[in-house]
């Protein structure tokens, strides 16, 4: 589900129909153990969503690929400080973590200097200093809006739906709507 939020959140698209392989490799589990998932997006764009708890050797390994016709950008969790923006007719990019060209949205959840590895654990950090300035906003009766980064009960349902779809197109062996 993370990876469902991450790859709506960064592209600002939302799955529409999805194809997804669920399955158990490991016996007695009693949940899948490795899933893949063919999406169409709401634009017509097409991805793949791939989760497995049997990829012998690797770590987390969460990792986010986005190509556009003019270029793409890829980033990894376990390398969290640098974004690679790889453009069509142009040399790569590779974004820091703490750089001055970063927005202001960037930079306020930027919670470390540069050269300071940041990810996991100051990812939470934000999400629930955020949480904590909206309720208390909240509570002083303040019309402040959600940060654009702490995730509501629509991505819940939203992540919920995922789950349950993706659950019942592996069964049915079919694509189907979102």
């Amino acid at each position: 589900m993370h990876a469902f939020h991450l790859l709506e959140y960064v592209t600002g698209l939302r799955v529409a129909s999805l194809n997804a392989v669920l399955r158990t490799v490991v016996a007695g589990r009693k949940v899948d153990d490795d899933c893949s998932a063919m999406l169409r997006l709401d634009n017509g764009a097409e991805g793949v969503l791939m989760a497995s708890q049997i990829a012998t050797g690797e770590g987390n390994g969460l990792r986010l690929r986005v190509y556009g016709e003019n270029g793409s950008i890829d980033w990894r969790q376990e390398d969290p400080n640098y974004l690679h923006v790889k453009w069509a007719d142009g040399p790569e990019e590779i974004r820091h973590a703490a750089g001055g060209y970063l927005s202001a949205d960037a930079r306020a959840v930027t919670r470390l200097p540069g050269g300071h590895p940041e990810g996991y654990i100051e990812a939470f950090a934000v999400l629930y200093r955020e949480f904590a300035d909206a309720l208390d906003a909240w509570r002083q009766g303040a019309a402040k809006p959600m940060p654009p980064t702490l995730p509501g009960i629509e991505a819940a349902v939203r992540g919920m739906r995922f789950i349950e779809r993706g659950i019942e197109s592996s069964r049915k062996g079919n694509w189907l709507e979102f």
